[in-house]
């Protein structure tokens, strides 16, 4: 490498940047191959009793280090916690010591020794051998101030999880909630199943897509924005219980309930309608909370939660009777929906349907105020135009929304099986689209085709991944429970 490969390089780089040189002059390689590593610092602190006096090899990034002349003190962080390494010139011998002196913190080491406890009352391992494993050449940030700076936090997350051990917590929860859900469901006899990311078509949601390109197709295609018209084309085919978790993509806002790209589990259930869904997600949702939390209560941002069943349900024109005062059964036309908008203040478009209107007061006056679980049940269609429509009033649907903390956790419904409604949906949606409105559905005619051989009485579900860790892990931001957060490039 020429001299400009380290113009980047501050002084206290440049100085690990000659001990790498230094070492290699003197045949040692500072990056290894690989290393055999016996336990983990958080066995080796449970089973002390067994281990104590017994050799073992422990591997991680050193932490903390105290030079007491012929004694080092060295603190290595590996996957289970830290562990204290004791390691006494005598022992190693004068070369091999002093190559351990001149160690950095955040440098990789691996340590063979026994396993014992100093007067001080610490279990440590007694070092027989030290081994550089990779070097470091950028310094971790000071170590009582850690790394706080939310900005460096995300778009440097490797650092994030190496300074702040509670973040790596809350991704081991994340993990533990995926797996929880996964066997929940696999216990109940669903399949789980995979769907294409790249589509021709986005649907299943009211959302913006991103739009890429196929080169040798020569076609525009679109990230998903749902998982769900491929999962019940599974369902018109002959599977009965299907579920995927995957990533979903939409090119809207960034805020600390948003994230361009999510985590989505969606299931669907033949011959089940949103009933039946609304007790299974009810049951799953409170056995991964006492799998993970070992309890049925939680807190989150202060507020205690209680995931036992039954949740309340109401249906969506009671909530907002009950908290705007406003009786959306005693209003029939837009025009009057569109009037008392108006007195409310509520800003809505010129050309809303008394559907949209209703969610628009659903959103400013209930959803806010729906801290603990709750199923809000029967929407309007035009915002529903994927749902089966109620029986007894098909201007509304047979569907639920889950809401915890006054955020949507979850939406599900008896599907829409007769593929003429859902064609003339899908033609208002368009119109919809005609109109402007960018986040309304296109049409989907393979879809509507799949139809037509016919759909068996569906319930589907959709829950957010990210919301239901971000409520276990009593985390604030969406961007705290993605290990790779989006983020606007920096600018240096």
């Amino acid at each position: 490498m020429d001299s400009n490969t380290y113009e980047s390089f501050n002084e206290l780089m440049m100085v690990r940047l000659q001990k790498i040189k230094d070492m290699r002059q003197k045949g040692i390689e500072p990056y290894a191959d690989r290393y055999v590593r016996t336990h983990l610092s958080s066995e080796i602190i449970e089973d002390f009793t067994e281990l104590e006096n017994n050799e073992v090899s422990v591997a991680g990034r050193i932490m903390s280090k105290r030079d007491q002349g012929k004694v080092i003190f060295i603190h290595t962080q590996d996957m289970g916690g830290k562990i204290q390494a004791y390691i006494r010139k005598d022992v190693l011998g004068d070369e091999a010591f002093d190559l351990v002196s001149a160690y950095d913190i955040g440098d990789i080491i691996g340590i063979k020794g026994t396993v014992f406890r100093t007067k001080r009352g610490e279990i440590s391992v007694k070092a027989e051998e030290v081994t550089l494993l990779s070097k470091s050449l950028r310094p971790l940030p000071e170590k009582f101030h850690g790394l706080t700076n939310v900005d460096t936090r995300y778009r440097q997350r490797y650092l994030d999880l190496i300074m702040n051990t509670e973040v790596k917590e809350t991704f081991i929860t994340r993990s533990k909630v995926i797996r929880a859900m996964r066997e929940y469901l696999e216990n109940q006899g669903f399949i789980e199943v995979e769907t294409p990311t790249l589509m021709t078509i986005p649907s299943g949601a009211a959302a913006r897509p991103f739009i890429t390109h196929h080169n040798s197709l020569d076609m525009d295609l679109f990230l998903r924005i749902a998982l769900e018209l491929p999962l019940k084309r599974l369902i018109v085919g002959g599977f009965e219980k299907v579920f995927e978790i995957g990533r979903n993509f939409r090119n809207e806002g960034i805020s600390i309930k948003h994230n361009p790209e999510f985590t989505m589990m969606e299931l669907y259930q033949a011959y089940a309608n949103y009933e039946d869904i609304m007790n299974l997600v009810e049951d799953m949702i409170l056995n991964i909370v006492i799998k993970v939390r070992g309890t049925e209560e939680i807190t989150y941002q202060g507020e205690k939660i209680s995931f036992a069943k039954p949740w309340r349900r109401i249906m969506m024109l009671d909530a907002i009777k009950e908290h705007s005062g406003v009786d959306f059964k005693e209003i029939k036309t837009d025009e009057e929906a569109q009037k008392i908008a108006a007195e409310k203040n509520l800003e809505v478009d010129k050309n809303d349907s008394k559907g949209k209107i209703i969610n628009a007061f659903f959103e400013k006056y209930v959803e806010p105020k729906l801290i603990q679980p709750t199923f809000i049940i029967g929407h309007p269609v035009e915002i529903s135009p994927l749902a089966k429509r109620n029986a007894n009033n098909p201007e509304y649907t047979d569907r639920f929304e889950i809401f915890v903390y006054g955020r949507e956790l979850g939406n599900a419904f008896s599907e829409l099986n007769d593929p003429i409604d859902q064609r003339q949906r899908f033609e208002n949606q368009m119109l919809e689209r005609a109109k402007g409105d960018e986040e309304a559905h296109m049409m989907d005619e393979d879809f509507v085709q799949a139809l037509e051989y016919g759909l068996p009485p569906t319930g589907g579900l959709g829950v957010g991944i990210d919301r239901l860790v971000m409520l276990l892990t009593d985390s604030a931001s969406i961007r705290d429970v993605i290990l790779f957060p989006t983020m606007r490039p920096r600018e240096d």
